[in-house]
């Protein structure tokens, strides 16, 4: 489980509205208890693909590492990713799949017509053969 409070749920939505018709992403903050993982903070990317880019995502190696430093800057720790799927459903992709890291929260918001709307996430099996959904609390 991972709870997004109103405000990084917001800034989400907004930086998927801004990046339609290509896709937005970046990197969740939080804290990561036994119980469930809770979004405190985000870290805006810029979407580092060079084409395809409103159907892919790239996180450069040195924002992954920003994104670290401002999470241990904090106290908290990185909780995954958040990325936008413009005019396709919030459900990962075979390349999300193939492109993704055990262990981290996968926050997906679909954009219809650049509007955001259902948003999910998605956990990576142990296995790495599929993602799993988790629930996702979203405060408004």
């Amino acid at each position: 489980m991972i709870a997004l409070p109103g405000k990084p749920a917001a800034a989400i939505r907004a930086h998927a509205r801004r990046a339609y018709p290509e896709e937005c992403c970046g990197v969740l903050l939080g804290r990561d208890a036994g119980s469930g993982a809770s979004v405190e903070a985000l870290v805006e990317i810029e979407n580092a693909r060079g084409e395809e880019r409103e159907r892919r995502f790239l996180v450069r190696p040195q924002d992954y590492l920003a994104a670290e430093r401002a999470a241990a800057g904090r106290g908290l720790v990185l909780l995954g990713f958040y990325h936008s799927h413009p005019d396709h459903p919030a459900r990962p992709s075979a390349f999300d799949l193939g492109h993704a890291w055990p262990n981290l929260h996968y926050l997906i918001v679909a954009v219809a017509g650049g509007e955001p709307g259902e948003m999910t996430s998605w956990v990576l099996r142990e296995d790495r053969a599929a993602f799993a959904p988790e629930r996702l609390d979203v405060a408004l």
